[in-house]
């Protein structure tokens, strides 16, 4: 077998297991979410479906995948259901580019542990994570319904409104890092823990998590689903599967941006001491990933909604100049330094 068949393999294996991985910690993730949610108000959780629980989310996938799948008679169909795939889809293209691993040796082949290694990987993410905008506008447009539109409208600005900070604050760790590839991050964040990104883009890290909880409309920033007034917003016309998949994909967005800040901010892959590089780097970032994942949920269960127009004040009147601000001062040191 040719070289160039072994690399292909060995490609289709990784993004198979990458794609299984960040699927199959969805059902887990959203039953810890209920679990997490009963805790801190002083519930009890899911706790009838197997034990403790446990095989609640998988009883919900079977109920969405059973109901029926109703489209209003007066929508623009094609669109309406191509929607939440163009929501869903970004995000499993967005984990090809996460490195999990420097490279494993097999045999006589050498295989870089990442799907999708090339010198434009940040600007990429940006780029798909600008097309989940386009899933909920069509959405809500193609819906027909005011309330549908509104909703996605809103969540619309929102996202394109946070995407300017967060687009900013990455520049910081571009020019600390000198590129744009996610392996490179990585690599310059080696040795131990002070090395990480995140001490001297500490203002960057907190514009971009920040920032990426309104991406991923995610309490206190989902005001795209705020239920008491817009009736869960651009999905209202969606039922069944089409509806989970909006759902999924909030998770699975979750799993991916929790993985490219550990990647961007915290050493990715890399031991937080050299002492401890014998465990494989692959147990690392999945332990980060899950930390940025609680975090997610520790914020959703524990402050209120922002108003609409807080939430645009924080992202025009603050993050985005703080954004700049930051960017002048590392480009300032960088070019000093250099």
């Amino acid at each position: 077998m040719s070289d160039h068949a072994v690399q292909f393999i060995f490609l289709l294996i990784k993004a198979i297991l990458w794609v299984a991985v960040g699927v199959g910690m969805v059902p887990f993730i959203i039953y810890f979410e209920r679990k997490f949610a009963g805790f801190f108000q002083s519930r009890v959780g899911p706790n009838y479906a197997g034990p403790y629980g446990v095989l609640q989310s998988f009883g919900d996938m079977a109920k969405l995948l059973s109901k029926e799948d109703l489209t209003p008679e007066w929508s623009d169909k094609p669109v309406f259901r191509l929607a939440p795939y163009i929501l869903f889809v970004p995000g499993f293209l967005v984990m090809a580019l996460v490195p999990f691993g420097s490279t494993l040796k097999i045999g006589s082949h050498e295989i870089n542990l990442v799907i999708a290694n090339f010198d434009a990987g940040v600007l990429m993410f940006l780029a798909l994570g600008s097309i989940a905008v386009y899933g909920i506008v069509f959405a809500g447009w193609a819906s027909n319904n005011h309330w549908s539109l509104l909703g996605g409208l809103r969540q619309g600005a929102q996202m394109i409104s946070y995407e300017l900070a967060m687009g900013l604050a990455l520049v910081g760790v571009l020019l600390t890092a000198n590129s744009l590839n996610f392996q490179q991050i990585v690599a310059g964040q080696s040795g131990n823990f002070w090395n990480w990104y995140f001490i001297p883009q500490i203002v960057a890290f907190v514009i971009f998590f920040v920032a990426s909880i309104a991406e991923l409309n995610r309490a206190p920033f989902d005001l795209a689903e705020a239920e008491q007034e817009l009736v869960a917003g651009h999905m209202t016309e969606y039922s069944g599967m089409r509806w989970g998949l909006f759902m999924f994909g909030e998770y699975v967005n979750m799993v991916v941006m929790s993985a490219v800040i550990a990647t961007l901010f915290f050493g990715g892959y890399k031991a937080p001491f050299t002492a401890l590089d014998f465990i494989p780097g692959f147990i690392w970032l999945i332990g980060k990933v899950l930390f940025f994942i609680f975090m997610y949920m520790w914020i959703r269960w524990t402050l209120p909604r922002y108003r609409y127009n807080q939430l645009m004040d924080i992202g025009w009147k603050v993050f985005l100049p703080i954004a700049i601000a930051n960017l002048a001062v590392t480009a300032y040191i960088v070019s000093v330094v250099q």
